[in-house]
């Protein structure tokens, strides 16, 4: 079974253009959470144009009343950034290479060039008894010194695989289960998340052909299914992908 964790930035983006709080983003987590969601996902930007740095103490005290529920924050590794993480003590943090004005995440580490300030970071991070997670591009390129690191999971970056799945999904889903089985093979210790643009269409392929995925994280697309579906019912169709497999 992988876990479904529902990215809440995109509500958090509605709310922030009216300047009010609507809707509100704790409320729809919750409601998230009810309808069978593994866990919660936020990204606060340096702009905070989506989710909020001042949402993360509230997301983490609603997402602790619940068993087996995680809350999962995502960003670029800033002393800011590091600073809040610690003091929220999510379950995971996702660490992503984004400059500031990135419209959304669009590549993964390089884990060679990056090797000691992503050390530091993860070091500091367990020292908080905070989960760490990378996001990683699929090459097997990139990837060097993951052991040095220590990282406890990487997350793949799926934008390729969903951008090409309509086109060939045989050939779109090649270069993941290549790096998977590398990190497998190479660092068995490192766990397997996975996101960034995963919908219900291309969900249960890429779950069948790697079958260790431990959690997705969808944001974008399932909350483009809510205006067809609502809510409810698109957190049990996610549900229904992701639990059978």
């Amino acid at each position: 079974m992988t876990a479904l964790s529902v990215n809440i930035n995109k509500f958090a983006l509605v709310r922030n253009a009216r300047g009010a709080n609507m809707p509100d983003i704790i409320n729809i987590s919750d409601k998230c959470l009810q309808y069978g969601a593994d866990g919660i996902t936020v990204h606060p930007r340096p702009d905070e144009r989506h989710a909020k740095f001042s949402d993360l103490s509230p997301l983490q005290k609603l997402v602790s009343k619940y068993e087996n529920k995680e809350f999962n924050i995502e960003g670029y590794p800033s002393e800011n950034f590091i600073e809040k993480i610690i003091n929220t003590k999510p379950h995971q943090v996702t660490l992503v290479p984004d400059p500031p004005g990135a419209l959304t995440s669009s590549f993964g580490w390089d884990c060679e060039k990056n090797k000691i300030f992503l050390t530091d970071v993860v070091k500091e991070f367990h020292n908080n008894q905070i989960r760490v997670s990378l996001f990683i591009n699929p090459s097997i390129n990139t990837l060097e010194n993951l052991d040095i690191i220590d990282t406890d999971r990487v997350e793949l970056y799926t934008y390729y695989y969903a951008h090409n799945y309509s086109k060939n999904k045989s050939e779109a889903i090649k270069s993941y289960v290549e790096v998977s089985k590398f990190i497998e093979n190479e660092f068995p210790k490192i766990e397997f998340n996975a996101g960034h643009d995963l919908n219900l269409e291309n969900l249960e392929f890429f779950l069948r052909s790697i079958t260790n995925i431990k959690e997705v994280s969808i944001g974008h697309a399932l909350i483009c299914d809510t205006f067809e579906f609502g809510l409810e019912k698109t957190i049990k169709k996610y549900i229904e992908i992701s639990s059978k497999l």
